[in-house]
């Protein structure tokens, strides 16, 4: 390898892939946690050392030149094996001590996590821990999440997944709701009701009514894609949603919608990266999270 042929810095070049990701320099900088002039100067010396102009200054933000857009391709493959030397080192630390990240879904973080996470806290005091509340999917392979809490398996092939007990859940409504329901036998009593939705996709049309519902979108004029708020929505007798058995059962403003109807039962999967699976720290903290998921 000729080391005189690398003419430029990789924190410089760290700050032009975010800038041209992020599609700004304060986003960068929010992204990078710098100050915005900090990363412009970084990119303008980028710019400096390679000879090259990387971006196009206009009146609607920053657009990357063909130079730009060249580099950045080979920038990023730069990128990624930075994350990967990084991975790598973690897992080899095993000591159990430092942070371990965890993404969940703002229920199970909000109802399932706390005490779980304060058992493990008072036997390993010197595990810190992260979560990420979302139920946007964290990339584990670019180290956005440690570990994952998901309802379905993983496919990618670096991934490690074990599954833990299933999801139970229910249609719960308040019990002011349920007062103007005549009756709630069946899914087709239900059939005028307020249901609550997530998004505007058909997506949960679909699998209510493959359990014999015949519901539209007419029936879901509210949508909230925080599932907190949801609930919350819920308990206030705005119209019927998902729950959790567990967290829904123990709610005295709500009762179940259709009492004798099964649950909608879902996979619980605990993933992680492969590698990451050989750090000590990361490894008990996943093996305790798949006990107490299970239990």
């Amino acid at each position: 390898m000729d080391r005189r042929a690398i003419k430029f810095d990789w924190n410089r070049a760290r700050a032009f892939l975010v800038t041209a990701e992020e599609g700004s320099l304060s986003a960068a900088a929010r992204a990078l946690d710098m100050t915005q002039p900090t990363v412009g100067r970084q990119v303008s010396a980028l710019e400096a050392e390679l000879g090259v102009s990387l971006f196009e200054r206009t009146n609607s933000g920053l657009v990357l030149t063909q130079s730009g857009a060249d580099l950045m391709v080979q920038v990023k493959t730069m990128a990624d094996a930075a994350t990967n030397l990084s991975r790598l080192a973690s897992g080899h630390v095993e000591t159990v001590e430092g942070i371990v990240c965890i993404s969940a879904t703002e229920m199970v973080a909000a109802f399932i996590l706390p005490p779980i996470i304060e058992k493990l806290r008072k036997q390993w005091p010197k595990i810190e821990i992260e979560i990420i509340a979302s139920s946007d999917t964290s990339d584990l392979s670019r180290r956005e999440a440690d570990i994952a809490i998901r309802n379905y398996r993983p496919t990618q092939q670096e991934l490690i997944a074990k599954r833990v007990q299933n999801t139970l859940g229910h249609l719960y409504a308040s019990k002011n709701y349920l007062q103007n329901l005549e009756h709630q036998l069946s899914p087709q009593d239900l059939n005028n009701e307020t249901f609550l939705g997530v998004d505007r996709s058909n997506s949960v049309i679909s699998y209510l009514n493959k359990f014999g519902f015949d519901l539209s979108s007419s029936n879901f004029p509210v949508i909230v894609a925080n599932h907190l708020v949801q609930w919350q929505m819920v308990k206030h007798g705005i119209g019927i949603g998902f729950m959790m058995a567990d967290i829904g059962d123990a709610e005295p403003l709500v009762s179940r919608v259709l009492p004798k109807f099964p649950a909608f039962e879902t996979e619980t999967w605990l993933v992680a990266h492969r590698e990451l699976k050989t750090s000590r720290r990361l490894r008990v903290v996943f093996d305790y999270l798949a006990a107490e998921l299970s239990a």
